[in-house]
């Protein structure tokens, strides 16, 4: 494992150093950089983070690691690996092109027609459009296959009808990518299609869900006669699944562990800022221990990542092992946010920007990394990768695999 750059490396950083120094303000890393789970999806951000996207992309610094004749650079993993870094510290509008940029645009690299590629890559790495993921339906849970939103085909549309949840960004989506039932006779992993959604089709209606952090950032979705022609297809009838697991692969990759590890050194200096019994929080022990605790399992994170940044580099494609990230990461930034309101007493209570240290940041993290523990994949989906994938377990058992969706049975056995 090699932590340094190759002097190709080097160069191309500190060019994007060079045209981020131009464009951009720095983060001052001794402040809080505020909460990166908050809920900021105003029009004025919006526009933003569109203008920021398409300077971006005008000066060849979008999408880094797409071919060029789809709006990217033709660039290596690497270097889009580089240039985040640098973008990371910089003020920059909050990342709404994860989805579309991360998952949404290599599924149709790799899986749509010429006219798709054609049609959305370009817009897409410019910003224009924005996109959304509609997987998840409230039946069922953390089983994609389970799902029972419909389409019919008639003439050269499908008819869709049926829900999707937590839908992240579809109220400001242009478009969006949906998984539904095209056959419901065939085992429910076989039964699946793939299409690519015009949001603003009529029969959609997109309810925004208010979350316990007071931010409306995903939403329920409804379809009711929703008709999608033929040609937004994305693969075959019936290999909805497979089209699936490239964005799902995307997804944990574009998740991954960043909810944790960037945070450690400002929940280090509210240990400092912090009072316990007229103290600095720091000075107590068991503060100590816990800091440590962390401080440790960060440092896995963070040589774990080096492990696939080094595979990037030699031009190996990492494994499951890219799992681990997201199943020890979130759940490591919910310890830290729980800490750092404890550590703060009766004020951990408020998120008044004014009476709390570091300006609620660490309150409203508590409140929204719960819900990180569900995106990707849940930690109990992400052990199951691990184990079977990883560390070569029997796989779990599954009773209705092959059985036809029809006969999966959806409710409490009969007495």
């Amino acid at each position: 494992m090699d932590f340094n750059d190759t002097a190709e490396e080097a160069a191309y950083r500190a060019k994007a150093r060079a045209w981020l120094d131009a464009n951009a303000e720095p983060v001052d890393p001794n402040e809080p950089s505020g909460d990166p789970l908050a809920e900021r999806e105003d029009d004025d951000m919006i526009r933003s983070a569109k203008a920021w996207q398409a300077k971006k992309f005008d000066a060849g610094w979008a999408c880094i690691t797409w071919p060029k004749e789809y709006g990217g650079q033709g660039g290596t993993t690497m270097q889009s690996v580089i240039f985040n870094q640098e973008q990371s510290k910089f003020k920059t509008p909050p990342p709404i092109y994860t989805i579309g940029h991360g998952m949404l645009g290599p599924t149709i690299m790799t899986h749509g027609t010429p006219e798709q590629k054609t049609k959305h890559l370009r817009t897409m790495a410019r910003g224009e459009e924005i996109w959304c993921q509609l997987f998840s339906e409230p039946a069922a849970g953390s089983d994609l296959a389970g799902l029972r939103s419909t389409a019919v085909r008639d003439g050269n549309d499908w008819v869709l009808n049926g829900q999707k949840i937590w839908s992240t960004g579809a109220h400001f989506s242009k478009w969006g990518m949906i998984v539904v039932r095209t056959d419901p006779n065939a085992a429910k992993h076989a039964g699946l299609t793939y299409f690519i959604l015009d949001m603003e089709s009529k029969g959609i209606e997109i309810r925004p869900i208010k979350q316990i952090n007071g931010g409306s950032g995903f939403n329920e979705v409804f379809y009711a006669d929703v008709r999608v022609p033929d040609s937004n297809r994305v693969g075959a009838v019936g290999d909805g699944w497979r089209v699936a697991l490239t964005t799902l692969m995307n997804e944990r990759v574009a998740i991954g562990a960043g909810s944790a590890t960037g945070g450690f050194r400002h929940l280090l200096k509210l240990a400092r800022d912090a009072k316990r019994g007229g103290r600095p929080a720091i000075e107590d022990s068991a503060v100590r221990q816990k800091l440590a605790e962390l401080w440790v399992t960060q440092q896995g994170l963070k040589y774990t990542g080096f492990r696939t940044l080094s595979a990037l580099s030699q031009g190996k494609i990492p494994g499951p092992e890219g799992s681990i990230g997201k199943a020890v990461g979130a759940p490591m930034a919910q310890e830290m946010a729980a800490l750092a309101v404890e550590l703060q007493g009766p004020l951990g209570a408020t998120r008044d920007a004014a009476a709390t240290l570091h300006e609620g940041l660490w309150q409203g993290m508590w409140l929204a990394t719960p819900g990180i523990r569900i995106a990707g994949g849940t930690d109990e989906i992400l052990k199951n990768i691990i184990a079977e994938r990883v560390l070569r377990l029997p796989p779990e058992v599954r009773l209705d695999k092959d059985m036809p969706f029809r006969d999966v049975p959806t409710g409490p056995p009969s007495k």
